[in-house]
């Protein structure tokens, strides 16, 4: 073998399944020390791929997003979203991302449901970098995507004897 090579990349990967609650430690672990997501949509012009910075709500992430967009009017197209999230790679062995599926909800300033969210959203950063008072809560639009479904992987679970992609779904 090779100087450098990790056994435990060789070989076929093992099958075993993490339990739910180890899953989603993992899962929340990796979306809370991400900041930013390619987020999937398809319109009438076809797909569509954006970088997001995005905040973590539990499962689900969300994002402030101009109105006009072309991610928001391909939602308002089609509402099913993908979206990837994954750590910096140095290397098989560190390989660790998330492909999170679900719809996604556009909630307005005056939507009853975006209070529950917006207390994870850190909205003063982006208001200092725009220069904004950070006594003046933005009312802008919040989209949020709760995942009905998430591809998880890992490869490093292999080394527990675990599957390098594991499923989560409602």
């Amino acid at each position: 073998m090779p100087a450098g090579a990790d056994e435990w990349l060789r070989g076929p990967a093992p099958e075993g399944r993490l339990p739910r609650e180890r899953l989603e430690e993992r899962i929340l672990q990796l979306l809370r020390s991400q900041n930013m997501c390619v987020l999937a949509t398809a319109g009438p012009d076809g797909p569509l791929a954006t970088p997001v910075r995005y905040y973590p709500y539990e499962l689900a992430v969300m994002f402030t997003a101009g109105p006009r967009s072309p991610k928001m009017r391909n939602i308002e197209a089609d509402p099913r979203v993908s979206v990837g999230v994954f750590a910096p790679l140095a290397g098989l062995a560190s390989s660790r991302g998330a492909q999170l599926f679900g719809r996604a909800r556009v909630l307005g300033p005056d939507d009853p449901e975006r209070e529950r969210y917006w207390s994870a959203f850190r909205w003063e950063n982006e208001h200092v970098e725009r220069g904004r008072p950070v006594s003046e809560p933005p009312r802008d639009t919040l989209v949020v995507i709760e995942p009905d479904r998430i591809v998880y992987t890992e490869h490093w679970l292999r080394r527990e004897g675990f599957a390098p992609r594991q499923f989560w779904h409602v």
